[in-house]
């Protein structure tokens, strides 16, 4: 038997990565056997199920498999059991006794975890790119973004990106100084993306001497002079008013405030 080839087949009726990943694993405990995985995904109808077992009897296979439709995993059970197939059930144990432990009915709908997988990897997608375009590090990224925002320094708009990347949203942030031009395309980009971030100079002078103190630098140093942070508030509204985008106060509002503001606005607008 060591020599021959024990086929596997793996049954879902959604992607079938899950049952796959389990097989293999237990295969793997048997290194002298020879074992072939074949993997059939998006199985859901009584037909397919039926030919997949008659090839399973012709080639001595056995069946693994996550189906949580209980009619569909009901007839691979009976069809498999009628032609002297073995079938593992690699999902349904857990789905009962999970049922049995938090006292209310699973949803018996495929592709759920996928779905669960698309979501995780559409939130890392999106905190890499907040991470990527943070703090005008790329100009390229403001048109990529789904938001902008646009503030001097120290009005969250480090946390506030983070924070939207974590609701799947891409943001870049661009910082604005007197000093420096602002990339151009923060002039090509929909005024209806961008945010400009308001904060009252006297709570931002307080912010820059409280930053300046823990770095332990003079707090009275330019960066935190009221009459630098005037001019540097100055030249931010001369930029949002020549993109023409809307401007949000941060000066009393905590990042998850400030968030729910830019969020509310921004599907607003897409769904207009």
């Amino acid at each position: 038997m060591a020599n021959e080839v024990q086929r596997i087949y793996v049954i879902s009726d959604s992607v079938g990565e899950t049952a796959e990943l389990v097989v293999k694993a237990a295969a793997s405990q048997f290194q002298e056997a020879l074992i072939d995985v074949e993997r059939f995904p998006f199985v859901n109808d009584a037909a397919t199920i039926d030919e997949l077992v008659r090839s399973a009897k012709e080639e001595q296979a056995m069946i693994a498999f996550t189906l949580v439709v209980p009619e569909v995993k009901a007839h691979l059970l009976r069809t498999a059991s009628e032609h002297g197939v073995p079938a593992v059930d690699i999902i349904g144990p857990v789905i009962q006794t999970m049922e049995n432990l938090v006292h209310c009915r699973p949803k018996y709908e495929p592709g759920l975890s996928h779905k669960l997988d698309e979501d995780y990897f559409r939130r890392v997608e999106a905190i890499e790119f907040a991470v990527k375009y943070d703090d005008g590090r790329d100009p390229r990224g403001i048109l990529k973004a789904d938001i902008v925002l646009i503030g001097v320094s120290r009005t969250s708009k480090t946390p506030l990106s983070q924070y939207l990347a974590m609701k799947r949203l891409k943001v870049a942030n661009v910082p604005i100084v007197p000093e420096v031009d602002p990339p151009e395309e923060l002039f090509q980009v929909d005024p209806k993306k961008c945010f400009g971030l308001y904060i009252n100079p006297q709570q931002l002078n307080h912010i820059r001497k409280e930053r300046l103190k823990a770095l332990g630098l003079a707090s009275d140093a330019n960066y935190a002079r009221l009459d630098r942070i005037e001019k540097e508030l100055a030249y931010f509204q001369e930029v949002v008013e020549r993109i023409g985008c809307r401007v949000i106060d941060v000066s009393t509002r905590a990042v998850e405030e400030t968030a729910n503001i830019v969020m509310n606005l921004y599907f607003k607008d897409r769904k207009a």
